[in-house]
């Protein structure tokens, strides 16, 4: 009895391992209210890999991101690409996202976002499509956190955008 449960461990064990992970497509976006600055401060992480094949498809094929080949033309189109495929509205009306930058942390771009001018926050609808057109798995998770609460949004390409209220 032994033997054959080795043997059936050696036949399972190499069908098990040689099945394909599937990769999984996922970016998480932090929001914090900070009442004192009357600011939304946002941070971004894309696995890099992604983001890069997404501007390549879009912009250009010859970006590299993360590299020294790494051009000013590669920040400009990160740019825009964020700043088209993420939207907020804040209390009722559209704001205006800034583009602060990015850095690079192991396989992760992360990058800084601010909305300037919230001097109170009611609700708040995020929309954030980044990846979705490329990825159809894509999941862009979303943690705000304000003074008083923790929320927290999925959301994917049947369900792009969100609302969040407050009292």
């Amino acid at each position: 009895m032994k033997y054959f449960r080795i043997l059936l461990l050696l036949l399972v064990f190499p069908l098990v391992s040689a099945t394909s992970a599937h990769k999984f497509y996922v970016s998480i976006t932090k929001i914090e209210y900070v009442k004192e600055k009357s600011s939304l401060q946002i941070i971004t992480k894309i696995f890099t890999d992604d983001i890069e094949d997404v501007l390549k498809q879009r912009y250009d094929a010859s970006i590299s991101l993360d590299t020294k080949k790494e051009t000013e033309a590669a920040d400009e189109d990160l740019k825009k690409y964020l700043l088209q495929k993420i939207n907020i509205s804040v209390n009722g009306k559209p704001v205006k996202l800034d583009y602060i930058g990015k850095e690079y942390d192991t396989d992760m771009l992360v990058a800084y976002i601010e909305v300037k001018d919230v001097k109170e926050l009611k609700t708040i609808e995020i929309e954030n499509k980044v990846l979705m057109e490329m990825f159809p798995e894509q999941q862009n998770i979303i943690h705000l956190k304000t003074p008083e609460s923790r929320r927290s949004l999925i959301l994917d390409k049947d369900e792009p955008s969100g609302k969040l209220k407050f009292n």
